[in-house]
């Protein structure tokens, strides 16, 4: 039976332990001090896994050295990519020879030990070796050794050219090459199925290499745009990056290259301009893409081109080759198409011509500067032809006028101004109708009235 002693505190089983002396309470933390301690014990635990670290600077295992390991061991154990640790152990076989061990570290709680021992020599070269260790097992063998780390010795090479002596870590390391290497496959075909629907499987054959080696499946494209072939087949997107433009998507281009050659089709454009060379390159559209020209951009410049100039009645074509020398026949086309020649710059160009060629259909002639200057004032072609009567009506006999009665010249230009309401268009109206007094004068009590009053009385 259990005694109560006041001195002692007695437990059940009957065995005294000293009687529990209370202290004085731990006087109240305050908020500040509560968050810093908290700061404090954070640093020490992973943020994502909340695992301790096991060093302080929260990188490696206890006894492992920062970074990769040496570079000369990459021949044996492949590349030292994401080893943030190493650590190089040394044992002795059967025989009393020391050997080498390399275990790595990938992160605070992960490190791995490959199978495969080395030596390093006088001459500072490591060597991969089979040193002699006690069986785990009985053994047939002579002299009852296993030659290789562990059970079942030996050494194996996986495909990357990595030795391991363990057939267990060798087995796991060659399944993770293998299902790197399926999906290296699975991108290579996804990009070869995308790229023959538009018929470019070619640009994606030569990648097949890149299955075997070690890269990753998102660099396949980057490696693709970085061959020559592909360069060659979207040319214009380099020439776009330059500007300050983005690079059309492979998409993008091909999609708009086949509008641009529905639009010429329509138009009844020669095959020239659009026939498919080697890669299906079509070079015509090259400087559109590269000068960011839409479809809809491009039909206008044909129409412009076709209905305004090209079907339009020779006069037009006749000005247009005055005005703008560089212009030819068979230039005609290519000045329209050419993405150096802003659409609105040949359409003023074109409107010119057209108001020339409205000259010369009333027997007169303009110069460019003045048909541009009309243009610029909003005279359409319709009204070129008829303004440009009225004054192959009036100017020759104004003139005349002006000379017989001493008054200022009265030209082509001056009745230009009156008929096309142009800036002196009030002075221009005034002299004509003095002519006309004067002449009606000069005939006062004839049966008419004078010649330019009688022919365009009211015209203006």
């Amino acid at each position: 039976m259990a005694r109560y002693n006041p001195e002692l505190m007695m437990v059940d089983d009957g065995q005294e332990q000293p009687k529990r002396v209370f202290g004085p309470k731990n006087p109240p933390v305050s908020e500040e001090e509560l968050a810093k301690i908290l700061k404090e014990e954070n640093k020490k635990y992973n943020p994502t896994t909340g695992i301790p670290f096991s060093e302080p600077e929260g990188m490696i295992p206890s006894g492992f050295t920062p970074g990769p390991f040496p570079k000369e061991l990459e021949k044996f154990f492949g590349p030292s990519e994401g080893v943030t640790g190493y650590k190089i152990e040394t044992f002795t076989d059967q025989e009393g020879k020391t050997y080498n061990q390399l275990s790595v570290a990938t992160s605070p709680t992960s490190s791995q030990t490959y199978g495969a021992a080395f030596t390093q020599g006088a001459d500072g070269e490591f060597t991969v070796v089979s040193p002699k260790i006690p069986r785990d097992q009985g053994s047939d063998d002579e002299d009852g050794l296993d030659y290789g780390v562990g059970v079942g010795g030996g050494i194996y090479t996986a495909s990357d050219g990595r030795k391991f002596n363990d057939p267990d870590t060798f087995a796991m390391y060659q399944a993770n090459l293998e299902e790197k290497k399926a999906d290296r496959k699975s991108a290579y075909d996804l990009l070869y199925s995308e790229f023959k629907q538009y018929g470019l499987e070619a640009l994606v054959s030569p990648l097949k290499s890149l299955i075997e080696e070690g890269v990753s499946p998102s660099e396949f494209t980057l490696r693709l745009r970085e061959t020559d072939a592909y360069k060659k087949r979207f040319a214009a997107n380099a020439q776009r990056v330059a500007k300050g433009l983005r690079a059309l998507s492979e998409a993008e281009y091909i999609g708009t290259e086949d509008q641009y050659q529905d639009v010429m089709r329509r138009y009844g454009m020669p095959e020239s301009y659009y026939t498919k060379g080697e890669l299906g390159v079509q070079s015509g559209f090259e400087k559109f893409l590269a000068g960011d020209v839409s479809a809809v951009e491009l039909e206008d410049r044909i129409q412009t081109a076709q209905n305004r100039v090209v079907n339009s009645n020779p006069e037009v074509a006749r000005a247009l080759k005055e005005f703008y020398p560089g212009i030819s026949n068979g230039d005609i086309l290519a000045y329209v198409l050419d993405p150096a020649n802003a659409v609105e710059q040949i359409k003023r160009k074109v409107t010119a011509a057209e108001i020339g060629g409205a000259a010369i259909q009333s027997g007169l002639k303009t110069g460019m500067t003045r048909a541009e200057e009309l243009a610029a004032a909003g005279i359409t072609k319709q009204q070129a032809q008829q303004g440009f009567q009225t004054v192959a009506e009036v100017a020759p006999r104004g003139s005349q006028l002006a000379e017989i009665y001493k008054q200022s010249p009265y030209t082509q230009q001056t009745a230009e101004t009156e008929v096309f309401g142009l800036a002196g268009s009030t002075e221009a109206s005034k002299q004509r109708k003095k002519l006309t007094q004067l002449e009606t004068a000069a005939f006062s009590g004839s049966a008419g009235s004078g010649a330019i009053a009688r022919e365009r009385a009211g015209s203006f």
